[in-house]
Parts: C-alpha cells; sequence; structure tokens
C-alpha cells in the first residue's frame, strides 16, 4: 500500500466519524431564498408632512434628515418650501438625499390655468417650465401639477368648507376654462419630455376636483408625459370608486393620514382596501405620506409610515 492511498484511506475514515458525529442537515428545512423581488410598493414622505404653511417653513434639509432617520425610501419635496432654488443650493440637497440612501421621487408644484387672462396663465406656464428645470437638475422625475382654481373663494380655508367646491367667475363656465387649461400644457409638454420629468395631475379642486375631470385634460393631450398623481385625501365623498377610476394613468400616489384630527378636514380612509385597489392596477411605484394632522409629526409621521407599510406590501 502507498503512502498516498494510506493518507486517502486515513481521511475517508476520519471523514466518516466526522459524519455520525454531527447532524445531517436537510435540505428541505433550509430557508428557499426568495427571488429578489419588491414585496410592496417604496414609501416617501413628502417634506409637507413637517410643515402645513406655518408663517416659518421647515427647512428642506430638517426634511430629508428626518427622513431617513424615521425609514422611508424617498423624500417628496413641496416647491413652495424651499428657501432657495439656486443651482449650489439644490446640488447640495440632492447629495445630502444620496448621501442619506434617499431618492428624491417628485417635486409638487403649484400653477393655474383657470383664469381668462392669457399673461397671468403664460406666467403660470414659464413657473411650471422652470419647476421641469429644477426637477432635472434634482434627478426628480415628475413633478405634481394642477389644472387651478378659480379663485372665487375667499381663502383656502372657505374653499374647504364648501367641500372644494367654488363658483366660476361671473360670466364664465368650467367649460370655457377647458381650453385655457389644455392649450397651456400644450407649451409646457415639450419641456416635460425634454428633460425626461412626467407630469402628474392631481385630483386636487378646480377643473380636478373630480376624476372625470382630471381625465378630460389627461385624455385630450394623449401624452405619455401628462399622467396622473393620485391623492387619496381628495375625494371627500365615495373615495374609493373614484380613485379606482383613475389608477389605470396613475404614475405617483400621494397618501394622507390625519393623526390628531385633520388641519381643515378628516378622512377615515381604509388603507388596506386602497392597498388591494393597487395590487389590482399592479401598481409598483411610490406611495408618499402627505401627513395633514394636528398632532406632532415626530410621531405621527413614524406611525403612517407603519400603515402604510402594512398597507401597501404585496400578499
Amino acid at each position: 500500500m502507498t503512502k498516498f492511498q494510506l493518507s486517502r484511506r486515513s481521511l475517508l475514515a476520519a471523514a466518516a466519524l466526522a459524519s455520525s458525529a454531527v447532524p445531517k442537515i436537510s435540505f428541505a428545512e433550509t430557508p428557499v431564498p426568495t427571488s429578489g423581488a419588491r414585496t410592496g410598493n417604496p414609501i416617501a414622505v413628502s417634506t409637507y408632512s413637517f410643515w402645513h404653511f406655518a408663517e416659518e417653513p421647515v427647512p428642506i434639509e430638517d426634511c430629508i434628515a428626518s427622513a431617513a432617520e424615521m425609514g422611508f425610501d424617498a423624500v417628496e419635496l413641496l416647491e413652495v418650501q424651499m428657501t432657495r432654488t439656486d443651482s449650489p443650493y439644490l446640488m447640495a440637497l440632492k447629495r445630502q438625499a444620496f448621501s442619506a440612501g434617499l431618492s428624491l421621487c417628485s417635486m409638487s408644484t403649484h400653477q393655474g390655468f383657470v383664469n381668462p387672462d392669457k399673461e397671468i396663465r403664460q406666467k403660470n406656464i414659464d413657473k411650471t417650465i422652470h419647476s421641469i428645470e429644477m426637477a432635472y437638475q434634482l434627478g426628480i422625475p415628475i413633478i405634481r401639477v394642477n389644472t387651478g382654481r378659480w379663485g372665487t373663494s375667499k381663502s383656502f380655508d372657505a374653499l374647504m368648507e364648501n367641500r372644494g367646491i367654488e363658483p366660476a367667475l361671473e360670466g364664465y363656465t368650467d367649460e370655457d376654462a377647458v381650453p385655457w387649461v389644455t392649450e397651456s400644457f400644450e407649451k409646457i409638454l415639450p419641456t416635460a419630455e425634454k428633460c425626461g420629468v412626467i407630469l402628474g395631475l392631481e385630483n386636487h379642486w378646480g377643473l380636478g376636483r373630480t376624476p372625470e375631470g382630471v381625465l378630460r385634460i389627461i385624455n385630450a393631450m394623449d401624452s405619455p408625459w401628462l399622467q396622473v398623481t393620485l391623492d387619496t385625501g381628495n375625494f371627500l365623498e365615495d373615495p374609493y370608486d373614484q380613485l379606482e377610476k383613475l389608477l389605470p394613468k396613475t404614475v405617483f400616489v400621494q397618501a394622507k393620514t390625519y393623526y390628531g384630527g385633520g388641519v381643515w378636514y378628516t378622512l377615515d380612509l381604509d388603507y388596506p382596501r386602497i392597498g388591494e385597489l393597487l395590487r389590482k392596477y399592479r401598481y409598483r411605484g411610490f406611495v408618499s405620506l402627505e401627513f395633514e394632522g394636528n398632532a406632532d409629526p415626530n410621531t405621527a409621521v413614524p406611525e403612517s409610515l407603519a400603515v402604510l407599510r402594512n398597507a401597501f406590501q404585496y400578499k
């Protein structure tokens, strides 16, 4: 017997002895790795959740830091909350979010095209184009846009007291306003396409108060660059049927919560039911929290995150 054969026989004997001393592993008991596919929607938080139009804006930087600490996946910026819009400031926000592992997923903007004055509409067109260019610098793929409203309410508080319904200017109707809105978007869409920034038309008062109003504008444009930002809290009656009408065109979702009672109103939204609707239409995009309650956001925002994580998991 050669030295090699002896050594090999000794090793085999040692291996047999070791196997008898160690319990055998059953492959059936070993956890099977998943495919790695995401099991739910990424959850963002709007900077609006930390500031409800108080006199002093909460700094965007503070909102990004809080979002990271609380465990969100992304941040949605509220443009009117930004105290500066110069390029160095925008790049600093972009760097901060990246360093914190957060996406900047959307920016909510304000504009109004429901006005018979062509010069006023043009100012809002120019303003929206500037917002698109800001989003492009920040790497943000979508901005929330509005149709605008008549402005005949004494205040936003008065508009909310009237359930979002507002009379037209004297001598005009909503039908007069439709071409003002569509013509404005026609002028804006080339910049959106050039920058790769989607316009998400929100169900947000004015001509967008109903799903039919939102879809009328979007279908008239017939552009992949004008789609729907769906706000769960802006249909004050029968929300679920109305939300479902917009889901086929939805590319971004805003989800409201009202801990401590709503700033303007409170809705008892069934988020598991809304989650089922999103799964029905295979919506895999961002869900952005808009906390709109009177409770302290330091506690209410994390509580809201837990609700949304649970509701928007794929089961």
